[in-house]
């Protein structure tokens, strides 16, 4: 997953549940649920990530960009062994913590097949910068131990400067590619906040603290305040392609 240019920090005095560390918080049974829910997510993710980019290699025009997916590719699959080490640290199923998830994440990936290699780096810029952002404002909330597993999977796998360098030299050398790469992002981001907001819908743990039921959730206003946030990061990010939001 790339980096958001403008996610939010876990703040700097954290509270609750955010000031415990795993031992302390998975006493409450509700957030426990609500954690294997959430790295069960990360971890379908990245594995589907991992995939995702193996493929896309396939449309790479040279032999130097097929290579820089296929360590990207390599970066995103070890974020996912974190991922499925800590689910079995903790007692759960990594398998079983994936499957609720992958209905909805082949689902959006599915719907947002690209076409060619440049929509492909534009997905994996766009689209998983979208996820990063909302993963990112909920592990602000989430126990020490968590929060820093789920930051560091989070981290770039040099996937932006590459897809930013490929895009904008694209667009320069053929001006017509900037539209329909912007129609191409404006659906990805619509399609992207869809799948976010269904994969928390339909898991009542992972809801319920979202909305405040367990740790210091997020008040609807917040939740306003939030996707407000990572639409102005995406508005950033198109800039920084060359697009217009």
């Amino acid at each position: 997953m790339t980096t958001p240019d403008n996610a939010s920090d876990a703040p700097a005095e954290h509270t609750g549940v955010a000031a415990q560390d795993w031992a302390q918080a998975s006493v409450e049974p509700q957030y426990r649920a609500a954690v294997v829910d959430l790295l069960g997510a990360l971890a379908y993710g990245e594995l589907a990530a991992f995939e995702r980019l193996a493929e896309d290699a396939k449309l790479a025009p040279t032999l130097a960009d097929k290579a820089e997916l296929a360590k990207m590719a390599s970066a995103e699959f070890h974020h996912f062994e974190q991922l499925r080490d800590r689910l079995t640290g903790i007692g759960a199923e990594p398998t079983e913590a994936m499957e609720p998830f992958v209905a909805a994440l082949d689902g959006f990936h599915r719907q947002t097949a690209p076409s060619d290699w440049l929509e492909g780096l534009v997905k994996a810029y766009v689209g998983d910068s979208i996820a990063s952002d909302f993963y990112r404002e909920v592990a602000a909330r989430l126990d020490a131990d968590t929060r820093k597993l789920v930051l560091a999977v989070l981290d770039d796998t040099g996937h932006a400067s590459f897809a930013v360098e490929k895009v904008r030299a694209a667009i320069d050398a053929d001006p017509r590619v900037g539209g329909r790469l912007a129609l191409w992002a404006r659906r990805l981001m619509g399609e992207a906040l869809s799948q976010s907001q269904r994969v928390v819908a339909d898991r009542d743990a992972l809801s319920t603290m979202l909305v405040g039921g367990v740790a210091d959730g997020f008040d609807l206003a917040e939740v306003g305040r939030m996707f407000s946030r990572i639409t102005e990061a995406h508005t950033k990010r198109m800039a920084a392609l060359g697009l217009a939001a």
